[in-house]
Parts: structure tokens; sequence; C-alpha cells
């Protein structure tokens, strides 16, 4: 009998990742980063400048354009305490691009850091703009679980929330680099095409592109394209039950323009996606474009983390589900499709629109090794000891692997 994917044992993607195996930093040259070839079983390395090498013919890279804002805001009550407020998405108005160009206040969904110190009323931080003075305060006024709700209203109305981010907000690097934020991250820590703000964590597989890697990429007509998936703190988040039957994924915004959509549908069989991110927003396209054909009444714009695999369910081919998409977009005059995705990709998954990605190096037990896992199967370990045994940086900052099942 087969096994479902929520019966997996996430013990069975475990591995051991010393702390200095764990790139703190990036190279000084993005692109002279190690680059793993996984090619239908077999494994070379080269270096990332030299991608293009590798690449099947034809193929079209879909790449997630995505910017990292500087989602982490410090406050410091009279008593001296510490409260770090991350914004992770806006509440009101929910819009990304409406929410960064608010004006004087607006709501958004926090983790707060240091919130026994922070039992009630509002945080303030004063701050310098251009000689003028500026308060910014924010105040809780709703919480569930371990998200809250934070109102921001600040006295400048020529500044927007972007421009507030800018000036106070700290780039939130991953966790496990265990140190500070520098000045050098603002920019080492974002793609060179990075262009829609919005994530509170980079799509890693990015970092290496360069001007010149896509210059020479565009010489050998090696075509690219862009989709918007904008990464939520959950993607730091480790698989904690012991099946993932259990585990709760995260949801995240995707956003793709009609021109996009159609480009996929003419390049199917040849689609290479740079990162994980790109990969859910991808596929989470079959999945809203099958909602259109089987249920275009309640179409809502989401994919449930297990919707994949429900085996009962009627599954239109990818040419249909992507035609459907682009036919709703033209019926209601739409050049961008927003929605919400919170699919979990894991092994059991079959692929509809990918035949190969960039990727870097994940961390043990999390849904992204699972991801790699349901792309190459076992050989997931094979690749991964190859990493260890030639010395490949891991994690956010480390190399990355161009696999071609």
């Amino acid at each position: 009998m087969t096994r479902r994917p929520q019966q997996i044992d996430i013990d069975e993607y475990n591995y051991l990742l010393p702390d200095e195996r764990i790139a703190k930093f990036p190279l000084a040259e993005r692109d002279a980063s190690k680059l793993l070839i996984y090619n239908k079983g077999n494994i070379s390395e080269s270096r990332f400048r030299n991608l293009v090498d590798y690449l099947p013919e034809k193929t079209l890279l879909v790449r997630n354009n995505t910017r990292v804002v500087q989602a982490r805001v410090l406050f410091f009550k009279e008593t001296g305490a510490r409260i770090e407020v991350f914004c992770l998405e806006p509440h009101s108005p929910s819009d990304y691009a409406v929410a960064f160009q608010q004006r004087e206040q607006c709501e958004w969904t926090c983790m707060i850091g240091n919130l026994k110190k922070w039992k009630e009323g509002a945080l303030t931080r004063r701050f310098e703009v251009d000689g003028t003075s500026v308060t910014l305060t924010a105040e809780r006024i709703d919480s569930s679980g371990l998200s809250h709700t934070v109102k921001f209203s600040w006295d400048s109305p020529s500044l927007t929330f972007a421009d507030i981010l800018e000036d106070v907000g700290e780039l939130p690097i991953p966790p496990y680099l265990n140190r500070e934020t520098e000045e050098s991250d603002k920019e080492t820590y974002q793609t060179v095409y990075a262009k829609i703000e919005g994530s509170v964590a980079a799509p890693t597989a990015g970092l290496h592109f360069t001007d010149a890697v896509l210059e020479d990429l565009e010489k050998h007509a090696i075509r690219s394209t862009e989709v918007t998936l904008h990464v939520g703190a959950g993607t730091f988040q480790p698989v904690k039950s012991k099946s993932i039957g259990d585990h709760t994924m995260h949801s995240e915004m995707i956003s793709v323009t009609k021109d996009t959509l159609e480009e996929l549908l003419r390049n199917l069989g040849s689609i290479v996606a740079v990162g994980t991110t790109s990969v859910r927003t991808l596929e989470s396209l079959y999945f809203l474009g099958r909602q259109l054909i089987l249920s275009p009444d309640t179409f809502q714009f989401q994919v449930k983390q297990w919707e994949p695999y429900n085996s009962t369910a009627l599954y239109p081919s990818t040419e249909e589900a992507l035609s459907a998409l682009i036919d709703y977009m033209n019926a209601h005059k739409l050049q961008k499709l927003n929605a919400a995705t919170q699919i979990i990709i894991a092994p059991g998954y079959k692929f509809r629109l990918i035949s190969g990605m960039i990727t870097n190096f994940h961390q043990p037990k999390s849904t992204l090794l699972l991801l790699i896992s349901a792309f190459v199967g076992a050989d997931w370990k094979k690749i991964y000891n190859y990493a260890f045994d030639n010395e490949f940086r891991f994690l956010s900052y480390g190399d990355s692997s161009l696999l071609l099942p």
C-alpha cells in the first residue's frame, strides 16, 4: 500500500549540519559560488557563473522578483526593555503595494519579540528624516497565537510606510546565521532583479545571479520570466511534528501576470524554476486553474495545503489549467493574478510545470528538503552527501545546485 504524504516521518529527512558548514556571509563575488549539477542521477560541480553551460536548450528560467523589506522595527520602553516588532504581512489595507504607500497609519500582522514586556499601552520611537522629527507609534489591537495585529501611526504625512521602514527598519536576515544584520546585508541579501517589496526573507537561489550571468544567459538564448511570491517567516519554521500531516504550512501571497502565464503555456517541458519559492508559485498555478475548471463559481484565489493530494478528484492537463487561468483573466480584464498558496510539496507530489530547478542547500527536517526529495527522490541524500564531501556551503548565503532529474 502506497504511503500518503501526510504519513511521512520527518526524521527521515534529517541530517547533521554543523554550524561551521552554514555560510554566515556571501562570497565577495556572487557568481563565484559553487554549483552542484544533478543531471539524471549523475553529479558534477562547477561555478555558478558557468550556469549557461548546464541548462538544456530552450530553457525558460522563472525567477521570483520579490524584494526583502526592512521588516524588523525596534522599540525601547522607558524601562529600557527592547521590544522587536517584526512585520509579516499587511492587515489593513491587505494589498502589499497599497499598504507600503499608506500615509499616517496602517495595520500589519506581526510577530513580537519580548512580548512579556509589552503587556499594554503604545510603544513610540522618535527619529529624524531630513532634519524633521518624526514619532512612530505602535499599538497592539488584536492577537491570535503567535501573530499580533499592530497599528502603526506616524505624525509626518509626507512619509509613506515604505519610507518609515526604510528609515527605522532592519533587514531580517535568517535566524540561523546567529549574528546581527550588517550594512552589507542590505545589498547582499537582495537579488539583483528584486523589484516588488513584500518579503521578510530572500529567495536565496537567486542571490547567485549577477548582471554578467544574466547577460550570458541572454546571449545564449536562455529566456527568463518573473513571478512574485512574498516569502514569509514561516519559511524558517522547522517541522516539529513527527509526521508532516500534523504540520501546518504557512500561507504566502503570489502574483503572476497574464503575459507570464502565456509564456509558461508556450514553454511547458522547458521550465526551470529559480528557487523553491518559484517552484511553489508555479505549481500553485496548476491548482488555481484546476479550481476554475472544477468549481468556477466558488473560485477563491487560494491553494490549500493538502489540495494536491486529493486522489479522488479530476485532474485536468497542465495546458487546460493554465488556459483556464488565462481565459478567466481575459474575461475579467485582469493583467495580474493575485492569490494565496499554502501548498506543501512532499514525496508523492506530481510536478505539473517545472522540469528543473536551481536551489540552495536547505535545513534538516524542513519543508524545503521535502520539496527537494519530491523532485529527485531518494537521491537527495546522494546530492547532500556530495555537497558535504566537497566543501559546499549551506543555507541562505551558501552554494547552490541545478537539479535536472
